[in-house]
């Protein structure tokens, strides 16, 4: 839609201008919050009560659609396998148990059926190798392909990792590598399921979110809804062999930074555990995982430590669906 809807006219300030935060903060504000829901708008997934035997429902929803997030000529399953990957990639930053996935399909009429069925077949296998089940949906025609999902996870009680918790003095964590997913990693990521879970069990992170839009605007936001800055040093950024690989004009560092769709998980640990937490990681995974900073007091921002020792502050903080920028170092 080009500014206006059918049969009403709309002025006024336009999302590019606003910006995907700001948009979700506005939208936000006139919704309101109801009694039972205990983590609403603003973090990776809702969290709200359930009557049952002590838990909480964790809901989340997302989107894959032709153009943006894979391109015409991807594989069927693969499209399938991301979406669901998604949103058990949210499930995890919660630290929450999947459950159930529902899938809104809206796709041209000469789509075939054979393709559908591989859609779903990639939705399938990622979700039962992390016990969740495809319990539903709906199925509509639009011009290219788009998926919606939503999915239900369960934590106990009050248990939920939220981006709210980070303290100044939190170490700064990141699993596996970053940056390059263009290559092919936003089809075939593992999304942390299994990580997730140990670490909400263990009680070891303070704050936690998945890397879905970069590594900056990510821990963007544990900043924002924690109130405090970060500083991250550079050295320490584990970069991808893909990100490697690019030969783009842009440095392997920026794309880690940067990039998005790694689904790595990002969280903050309490300073006086972070020693005894990456002896208990190493035993428990095999999986890579770097401190790679320190959360400071002080105004929302994020300081890059460079090798040498200098500081400098970011412009910009990662990608955006609505301005499409990713940002740059000065």
């Amino acid at each position: 839609m080009s500014g206006s809807f059918r049969g009403e006219e709309v002025t006024g300030e336009t999302l590019r201008q606003l910006g995907e935060i700001e948009v979700i903060r506005r939208l936000a504000r006139g919704l309101g919050q109801a009694v039972n829901v205990l983590v609403g708008i603003g973090d990776d997934a809702a969290v709200v009560r359930s009557e049952d035997d002590g838990h909480d429902l964790v809901l989340t929803t997302d989107a894959v659609i032709e153009g943006i997030h894979f391109a015409a000529g991807a594989r069927s399953a693969a499209v399938g396998r991301k979406l669901a990957g998604r949103l058990l990639s949210d499930l995890a930053a919660m630290g929450a148990e999947p459950l159930w996935i529902l899938c809104n399909v809206a796709a041209p009429a000469r789509t075939s059926f054979r393709a559908l069925k591989q859609v779903y077949a990639g939705m399938k296998r990622i979700a039962a190798r992390f016990g969740a089940h495809i319990v539903g949906g709906d199925l509509s025609r639009a011009d290219e392909l788009h998926l919606h999902g939503f999915a239900v996870g369960r934590v106990p009680h009050r248990r939920a990792v939220t981006r709210s918790g980070a303290r100044a003095g939190d170490a700064v964590f990141v699993t596996g590598t970053l940056g390059g997913s263009i290559l092919g990693g936003h089809l075939r990521f593992t999304p942390r399921v299994k990580e997730g879970l140990w670490l909400r069990k263990s009680g070891w992170p303070s704050a936690m979110i998945d890397v879905s839009d970069g590594l900056l605007r990510d821990l963007g936001h544990i900043l924002r809804s924690s109130r405090c800055a970060a500083e991250i040093e550079l050295r320490k950024i584990p970069v991808s062999s893909a990100a490697r690989m690019l030969g783009d004009g842009v440095s392997p560092l920026d794309h880690a930074l940067r990039d998005g769709e790694d689904f790595e998980l990002l969280f903050t640990v309490p300073a006086g555990k972070a020693e005894q937490f990456i002896r208990s990681w190493k035993d428990t995974f095999r999986l890579r995982c770097t401190r790679i900073g320190t959360i400071r007091s002080g105004p929302v921002s994020i300081n890059l430590k460079e090798a040498g020792g200098s500081l400098s502050r970011i412009y910009g903080l990662g990608y955006d669906h609505f301005s499409c920028r990713v940002g740059k170092r000065p």
